[in-house]
């Protein structure tokens, strides 16, 4: 076991001008604002800009690959290739990077299960950063502030450090080190790179021991009941899990044992473009709060006001808080096995019925596809809906093959007896442009009947187009809602555009041929 500067000195860091270790939010404000890098807000927030890289650069991340890794990574434009010896020249360099300059230290833990309570070192240039980490990972608690710290995982985060690794000249790099257990991260101010990397550090030593990490929110309701919420960006993740009614768990993600389910992270990092009072309130009180860090969002210089609506900054931007700003979060971010698990899409396609209940082969088939669908104009020359299939619903945070992940999710199912669902938070009647997007009170009136229990009940139709279950009725809604062609004027317009669908999904699932189990590729379309 190593104090921090004998851990400093092993990863070869000497010669700063100061270090910093596990600062207060205070303490971090003071000198975030002292050293020019954010400035507060008139509701007492931290508000930082990350220049040029508003978002993850996903084609700058890299994983050393060595005897250890050779065989376990799916290996390609995801996960790319690093020697041990760049690695370990990029690391030099941002040692010598470091020297005369202030670092900022926070121990902290990754994990809630006491099992799985992983400790970690998150090393920066910045006072905000730190606050990020501070705010994003499980803090200590008073016992163990009191111990050493003796990190498993450590972040080495120089933001102004540029390495060019990919030969795209971006200078952005973060690169995973499993065997010397080191995480760098330079060219990039972005702080979501900091949270997913370490993301991707559990996903990649979770299933060696059976837990199957996950890319979800997760809440419990008042009689136990824990519930799983896959969903990709834009399918209603965060909107479904901020229930008042049921305690939060966490928003992003989790690990599922044989003893229930556990949250990675000790914060949020919820975003903020057109926050609004009234359809996230949690969410953006949260948003207000000292000790938040606001990323990205547009503040006034003089009167130092928000504008969660101005995306000029970006449409990324950012809240980072910790989640017990969200008053019904849970005290230990753990949560029982869970009843029930929810696969959200936002089919923008219109065909797609508002919810299916799946069966374990069928759920295994959607999580291997990880299907949402981008809406017509977001970005130029995209002029008709966008299929979106990221497997295991987070691709880019995924080291290992998709299946490890998936025949994880089959065994625990089960073993369980989970029920699954998927439903559809896009669009019926029609696709973009011509349909209507599903009424948030019916999608939420769906979900509550799922996670009741009443609605796996039955009685259920098959959708001939997906092979789909889908409930004839539910509390509270009109039933014609539940089948998707009934809400088309045309059918064959909306036989049509089924068959596109299944075709994508088969051309898609084309690259786990003879990877996934048979029962699993015969569930698809």
């Amino acid at each position: 076991m190593q104090d921090i500067t004998q851990h400093l000195a092993h990863i070869g860091i000497d010669g700063l001008a100061d270090l910093h270790i596990n600062l207060s939010p205070a303490a971090l404000y003071e000198k975030a604002m002292q050293r020019q890098e954010a400035m507060l807000t008139c509701d007492g927030v931290l508000s930082a800009r990350t220049g040029a890289h508003t978002g993850r650069s996903p084609g700058d991340k890299f994983v050393v690959r060595d005897a250890s890794t050779d065989s376990t990574v799916d290996w390609g434009a995801i996960n790319q290739p690093l020697s041990p010896e760049q690695s370990v020249r990029v690391q030099a360099g941002m040692a010598a990077w470091f020297r005369g300059r202030e670092m900022f230290a926070q121990d902290l833990f990754v994990g809630a299960d006491p099992a799985h309570h992983m400790p970690v070192r998150v090393l920066t240039a910045n006072a905000w950063h730190s606050l990020f980490a501070r705010n994003m990972f499980i803090r200590p608690t008073p016992r163990e502030r009191g111990a050493a710290h003796d990190p498993a995982f450590t972040v080495l985060h120089a933001p102004e450090f540029a390495a060019d690794l990919s030969g795209t000249g971006s200078g952005v790099f973060i690169v995973m080190d499993f065997t010397r257990r080191m995480v760098l991260i330079g060219g990039t101010s972005y702080a979501g790179e900091i949270k997913k990397s370490l993301f991707s550090v559990m996903n990649y030593l979770m299933p060696a021991k059976g837990v199957l990490p996950m890319h979800a929110s997760a809440t419990v309701g008042a009689r136990g009941d824990t519930a799983i919420f896959f969903g990709l960006s834009g399918t209603g993740k965060t909107t479904l899990s901020a229930d008042p009614l049921r305690t939060l768990i966490g928003d992003d993600e989790h690990g599922w044992t044989d003893g229930g389910v556990f949250n990675f992270e000790g914060g949020c990092y919820a975003k903020a473009i057109r926050l609004s009072p009234h359809a996230e309130p949690q969410i953006y009180a949260a948003a207000r709060r000292f000790g938040t860090v606001l990323e990205n969002v547009v503040t006034d210089p003089v009167t130092r006001a928000v504008d969660f609506d101005d995306a000029s900054l970006a449409e990324n931007s950012r809240a980072c808080y910790p989640i017990d700003y969200i008053p019904n979060a849970s005290a230990t971010g753990m949560g029982g096995q869970p009843r029930n698990i929810v696969m959200l899409t936002c089919d923008a396609y219109g065909v797609l019925p508002p919810i299916a209940k799946l069966s374990p082969e069928q759920a295994m088939y959607h999580f291997l596809s990880g299907y949402t669908a981008r809406v017509a104009g977001t970005e130029c020359g995209v002029t008709e809906p966008q299929a979106v299939f990221s497997p295991c619903f987070g691709a880019p945070f995924m080291p290992r093959p998709a299946e490890i992940y998936a025949e994880l999710l089959g065994r625990k199912i089960a073993a369980h007896k989970t029920d699954c669902w998927l439903i559809n938070t896009g669009w019926s009647g029609g696709g973009a442009g011509t349909g209507t997007r599903m009424p948030i009170a019916a999608t939420r009136a769906l979900v509550d009947a799922a996670l009741s229990g009443e609605l796996a009940q039955g009685p259920f139709a098959t959708d001939a187009a997906f092979g789909l279950s889908i409930p004839e009725s539910c509390p509270g809604i009109d039933g014609t809602i539940l089948n998707p062609r009934a809400m088309w004027a045309d059918k064959n317009a909306y036989d049509m555009q089924a068959q596109k669908v299944t075709a994508l999904f088969r051309d898609n699932f084309g690259k786990f041929a003879g990877k996934a189990q048979a029962d699993v590729a015969a569930a698809g379309f």
